[in-house]
């Protein structure tokens, strides 16, 4: 029996537990497989912070299905973001390519939820700065719709339409102890971490 009371605006409700992450990372970790034709070229590229664990664990899985290593890296947008000087400064995170570069690679960006589309927006232009990729793809957990740029994944965990009155908060044991997204009402002000 559900032990959240779904007309309690103040709780949030999971949408996806642990078991399901692993689920969806596993089925896209096929389709990338399915459609590059393999993996021998592909790099995946997390965007700080829950993007680089999602990344991981997805070059993980993927290790699994071809038997050959996956390159992993992390891709920090902060000095990207068009929101700068809307916002409070925030840290730098880490940029760590693989060695082999990314030129003439498949750059898979992982991220965890996908909204305006403006971090992945501004995930490209940090790409551009660092080489010449062959393609570039994206795979999300979430896609929350309310997109402002012409941007879509080609990877999605699951799809889940919200107001824009909601918020979608992901947790991931690395980070949070667990693994699990929260559907919920945006307070007054949201707290780092909800999308």
């Amino acid at each position: 029996m559900d032990t959240h009371d779904s007309h309690d605006p103040d709780v949030a409700r999971p949408v996806l537990e642990g078991p399901d992450i692993a689920r969806v990372l596993t089925r896209i970790a096929h389709e990338i497989v399915e459609r590059a034709k393999g993996a021998d070229d592909v790099v995946l590229l997390g965007i700080p912070t829950r993007g680089v664990f999602l990344a991981r664990r997805l070059a993980d899985k993927l290790e699994e299905i071809t038997g050959g290593k996956i390159p992993v890296g992390s891709l920090d947008i902060t000095m990207y973001r068009d929101d700068l000087r809307m916002h409070p400064p925030r840290a730098l995170a880490r940029t760590e390519i693989p060695g082999d570069g990314i030129d003439g690679r498949l750059v898979v960006l992982v991220d965890d939820v996908l909204f305006s589309g403006r971090t992945i927006r501004a995930a490209l232009d940090a790409l551009n700065d660092i080489g010449r990729p062959r393609a570039v793809q994206l795979a999300v957990l979430v896609d929350r719709g309310h997109r402002e740029l012409p941007i879509r994944a080609d990877y999605v965990g699951k799809n889940l339409p919200t107001s824009l009155r909601e918020t979608v908060k992901v947790q991931l044991a690395e980070e949070d102890g667990r693994d699990t997204v929260l559907l919920g009402v945006k307070p007054a002000a949201a707290s780092p971490g909800e999308q």
